[in-house]
């Protein structure tokens, strides 16, 4: 007869690790997006699923061969080997996590100068390098120009007046140095290592097993969606910095017997900090640890210095964004973003901005695929990258109370992007980046955990070589492969306009930028007031030909905002029959099948076939006194009589062709106003 295992052994014993695997397994294995109709989908799953097999045959036959060949061959194995490293960090923690930091510094800063050319390529990191800009010159916004339409930008509000990023101001405000010192390219890496030394530190609290500690940092510090988020201009970077810091403060606290207030103040301004840049990554880490300081100070009353200190240092930030709020969107709790884009953009299952439904099944669909890619982007290795973790949560028996924390935290984060509508996903799945963190620990702790259900032998070997094979592979072969991908994107926002002006001899001009008849239809839009979800929704709704006349209209009859957009209704009967303009390079512009353009339409076609590029990179400050402008054809005799004293310029490609640099063109004022009241005639 069997014996039941002891008392003490089923007492260790819990559902909750298993029940993680299990989660983060389904969802990160199974195309559940692809099973619901309609909405998100993988239609890349099949090859990547088969990649997966094919990487993890390869790694797990490595591990095995050479676990079977280290048997007969002992100078294959070396039980030990890492005990000197482990004994050093043991007795210099802090050195060693300074190290990690410091090298984890030198590698961000050289992808973002190699990798991503040290500028912000994204709408999202050149909105809030803008915004920097403006804080660095002493004001929180700065005054809308007579014509917003040659000078908008899609993630920029120009609200009574006020000209002013959307973002909270705490992304932007933390590359208010870059701005002053000229190297915006370098915040990130900044805070990419601090974050490395604060997990480094909540590690040594987390984590009893000396080589977790250093495995998980080392994990943390180099996993190629670190590497690759470190080098930008994304705030993701920063807010992780501050979540980092404060869960790091929080665990020493918590596991201390005696109240710590000055800790407790520093992980409430850390959260509160990571609050002004993205509120919902704060409030998923925050909202466990509040729990948790509630819950000690209820228990023993001596701990209320603690949480009265950790909700002041929350409150001190979340009031200065209140402040900053209320002389931006003129209310202390509207955020730039629902101002922008109306209250159906926050989270909750709703009519989104461009009236499409979010709904649970398409939460579902989003947060499958945030998993689903985290598998290639997490480490860029040729198997999954979340099987070590979910093997590591199957293998733990009972989760420690910061084991719990972080799931909790993790938890709480898919559960708030999984009532939010937009797909996050830029280097990555950036909504899911923060859990960065617990995937390094969960992953990190794999091999101990091995060794300690199947024993030191053949599975614990096979999994160290697998291990192993999975790093060579991912650092020789995988990982370059994406950096090469990425340096060679996005080649028109790495453009160097100032560079090329100073060739040129272009100084204290006007430039009239050549961008798409799409793009000028949808400046427009926003100028006449057309809130910036209704401005999507037409343009895609809407022959390109018919809204350009129908915008000639309203302009002059100077119709704006509800009025503008009622007149502007009626052309969406039609949308139904719409594709893809079929003239233009901008497949974005809609045509009519059957429609006949007039002359001006028609010009405007020839001139997207002659080559376009885009304006938000110029918006940012830039040498020679220029004034970067967006071209509106015959509107930019407005600008030109505004700006007497200035040579005028038209910065457009040679041609359509991929990559081919912006030049300048001399327009004579005379001749161009001439042409241009011929045209309007």
């Amino acid at each position: 007869m069997r014996s039941s295992p002891p008392e003490s052994s089923r007492s260790d014993l819990s559902l909750t690790p298993i029940l993680a695997a299990i989660t983060l397994a389904a969802l990160g294995f199974l195309p559940i997006a692809n099973w619901i109709r309609g909405g998100h989908d993988a239609p890349w799953y099949g090859a990547v699923a088969s990649g997966w097999v094919t990487g993890t045959t390869i790694v797990a036959g490595t591990g095995i061969v050479f676990a079977i060949l280290s048997r007969r061959f002992a100078f294959l194995w070396t039980e030990g080997a890492l005990d000197g490293l482990v004994e050093r960090h043991h007795d210099h923690p802090n050195r060693f996590a300074l190290a990690l930091a410091l090298l984890a510094l030198a590698a961000y800063a050289l992808v973002a100068q190699w990798v991503f050319s040290g500028r912000p390529l994204l709408i999202d990191e050149l909105t809030e390098v803008l915004q920097a800009q403006i804080f660095a010159r002493g004001r929180l916004w700065q005054h809308v120009a007579p014509h917003p339409e040659f000078f908008s930008s899609m993630l920029v509000a120009d609200f009574q007046g006020r000209h002013f990023a959307h973002f909270p101001a705490g992304g932007p405000a933390m590359l208010v140095p870059g701005v002053l010192l000229g190297a915006t390219w370098l915040v990130d890496p900044i805070c990419g290592a601090i974050a490395v030394f604060a997990f480094a530190t909540f590690a040594r609290v987390a984590e009893p097993r000396p080589g977790v500690v250093i495995g998980a940092t080392i994990l943390f510090a180099f996993a190629p969606f670190m590497l690759f988020m470190s080098g930008s201009h994304m705030n993701e970077v920063s807010a992780l910095m501050w979540i980092t810091i404060a869960v790091a403060a929080m665990a020493r606290v918590l596991t201390s017997t005696a109240p710590r207030p000055a800790l407790s103040l520093l992980c409430g301004l850390a959260f509160g900090c990571a609050a002004t840049i993205r509120p919902a990554d704060a409030l998923a880490f925050a909202l466990p640890a509040g729990a948790w300081f509630l819950v000690r100070a209820l228990r023993n009353p001596r701990r209320w210095d603690d949480a009265l200190a950790a909700a002041l240092g929350v409150a001190a930030p979340l009031a200065l964004l209140m402040w900053v709020n209320r002389q931006t969107t003129g209310s202390a709790t509207l955020l730039g973003y629902e101002l922008l884009w109306g209250k159906n953009n926050g989270l909750g299952f709703h009519s989104a901005p461009g009236r499409m439904a979010h709904t649970p099944a398409r939460g579902l669909e989003l947060i499958n695929l945030y998993l689903l890619q985290l598998q290639n982007y997490l480490f860029e290795a040729p198997m999954p990258s979340l099987l070590p973790a979910i093997a590591s949560l199957a293998l733990t028996r009972r989760f420690h109370a910061l084991d719990r924390y972080l799931v909790a935290s993790g938890s709480i984060l898919l559960a708030l992007y999984f009532s939010f509508w937009a797909n996050g996903f830029y280097l990555g799945p950036r909504y899911v980046y923060p859990l960065l963190p617990a995937l390094a620990l969960f992953t990190a702790r794999v091999f101990p955990l091995v060794r300690e259900r199947l024993g030191a032998g053949l599975p614990y070997r096979a999994t160290v070589y697998g291990g192993v094979c999975a790093t060579l592979l991912a650092v020789t072969t995988l990982i370059p492969l994406r950096a090469r991908q990425y340096r060679n994107s996005e080649i028109t926002m790495r453009w160097d306009a100032d560079s090329a002006a100073a060739s040129a001899g272009v100084a204290h001009s006007l430039v009239l930028v050549r961008v798409s008849w799409g793009a000028q239809s949808l400046a427009r839009l926003w100028a006449i007031g057309v809130p910036r979800s209704e401005s999507e929704l037409i343009y895609r709704s809407v022959d390109a030909c018919m809204l350009a006349e129908r915008l000639d209209s309203l302009e002059t009859d100077s119709a704006r905002g509800a009025a503008a957009v009622a007149r502007l209704q009626p052309l969406l009967g039609d949308s139904s029959r719409l594709i893809a303009s079929p003239f233009s390079p901008d497949t974005s512009e809609r045509f009519m099948p059957g429609a006949d353009y007039s002359a001006s339409c028609k010009a405007r076609i020839i001139a997207d076939r002659e080559g376009f590029t885009l304006l938000p990179p110029l918006l940012l400050e830039h040498g020679g006194g220029n004034i970067y402008a967006r071209d509106l054809g015959e509107r930019d005799s407005v600008l030109i009589r505004a700006h007497p004293d200035r040579p005028v310029y038209l910065l457009r490609p040679a041609s359509t062709r991929i990559g081919e640099s912006p030049r300048f063109y001399p327009l004579p004022r005379d001749s161009v106003m001439r042409a241009w009241a011929h045209a309007g005639r």
